[in-house]
């Protein structure tokens, strides 16, 4: 497969200028910031230890609870003294709010409820008004909406009040990456369902569609992770589409939709969309159960990724619960993704095979774990959990 590195990413997007002093100073900024949010996201030691053999696949309760304390237990411990406000961190706490939902536990809320408090219930705000920065508002705002006090959702709908204030360019996407849509719209989404004001779902839908537009492939029925993808290939021809990204949208749908209101005008478009993509996706599945970082060029790459594939089991999962999805088909893709998911947890409860943060496709150890994608994990657990009650 033909591998981009950091550097060549950032001089096709048109960041570093040939010959530039200061092109190369901005991308060694870069790389070294990617240096230090992959080492407070995650890590991929040599030696991680034996692989769990006390866990079952089986889609039951109990042993899905099991599953989850497991990797929640060994990530608490492990993230809570580096809790931030990152994207990355963003989709751990959800992920946590989840856990404690489905396992009856306390103590992954309470964690996150801690983390929200030490950080006064502010969003970051020094790249206004760049999505991964709103990420964190959705735990605020589904912790508001479980308990209405002020002061958890105030630097949310401030920020969400100078978003639909900003003057709007027809010639630049707001959200010109898909991972976007898993960081701003569900918050936007929240801060519609806590004030009963539609322009904040109206704009949320505007800005959709716009980045829909752009990005996503309907003959493929798969999102470009951003511009730069429209004409690379993989090395077996097909086009690049990016198995994180694509997970990042199909979450998307399920925060969005959980919240929107069944007679939105354009629910029927996310709906469509959201059946086109869980259509391919279940077409694309490995023998493993799981998808690759490449998803269309699943030689290419000698491991799965679990970050993409946990956001599909979760969205995937999700769609059956809903009567969305029609269970015979997508029953077994469940299943066996979340088999594909328990064969890579370790005896410590560390969930491996994450791919650390990029833009695109990479390699990666066995080992390598980062937050989000146990994030993500738990969030799968969380709707896979519910089915097999419903099947009870």
């Amino acid at each position: 497969m033909k591998r981009y590195s950091v550097v060549a990413a950032l001089m096709v997007a048109g960041i570093l200028y040939a010959g530039s002093s200061t092109g190369y100073a901005q991308q060694a900024a870069a790389d070294a910031k990617l240096a230090v949010d992959r080492a407070v996201t995650g890590d991929a030691p040599d030696d991680p230890g034996p692989l769990a053999t006390g866990l079952s696949a089986e889609l039951k309760p109990k042993a899905i609870e099991a599953a989850m304390t497991k990797v929640a237990d060994w990530q608490i411990t492990v993230a809570e003294p580096k809790y931030n406000q990152q994207w990355t961190y963003a989709a751990l706490y959800d992920g946590l709010l989840a856990a404690s939902a489905t396992t009856h536990n306390a103590k992954y809320s309470d964690s996150v409820q801690k983390m929200a408090e030490g950080f006064k219930w502010q969003l970051k705000d020094a790249r206004f008004p760049h999505a991964d920065d709103f990420a964190v508002g959705q735990v605020y705002m589904d912790l508001y909406l479980q308990h209405p006090v002020p002061e958890r959702m105030a630097s949310v709908k401030a920020n969400a009040d100078r978003l639909l204030a900003r003057p709007d360019d027809p010639k630049k996407l707001l959200w010109w990456w898909c991972d976007a849509l898993f960081m701003a719209p569900p918050v936007l989404a929240r801060v519609y369902k806590a004030t009963g004001d539609r322009a904040y779902l109206d704009f949320m839908d505007k800005e959709w569609w716009e980045t829909s537009a752009s990005l996503y492939d309907p003959s493929e029925r798969l999102y470009f992770r951003d511009a730069r993808y429209f004409t690379q290939k993989q090395a077996n021809g097909q086009k690049i589409f990016w198995g994180r990204g694509n997970g990042w949208v199909m979450g998307a749908f399920v925060k969005v939709l959980t919240v929107m209101p069944k007679d939105y005008p354009s629910r029927i478009k996310y709906i469509e969309q959201y059946k086109a993509m869980a259509a391919k996706i279940a077409a694309i599945q490995s023998k493993d159960g799981l998808w690759r970082a490449g998803l269309l060029d699943p030689d290419a790459y000698n491991l799965p990724e679990i970050s993409g594939s946990a956001f599909f089991t979760y969205s995937l999962a999700w769609g059956i619960n809903e009567g969305i999805l029609d269970p015979k088909t997508y029953e077994p893709v469940v299943q066996r993704a979340w088999a594909g998911m328990i064969s890579h947890i370790y005896e410590s409860g560390r969930l491996g095979c994450i791919q650390p943060i990029d833009a695109q496709p990479g390699a990666f150890k066995p080992s390598a774990s980062s937050v989000y994608g146990v994030g993500g994990f738990l969030l799968a657990g969380s709707e896979v959990d519910r089915l097999a009650r419903h099947g009870k």
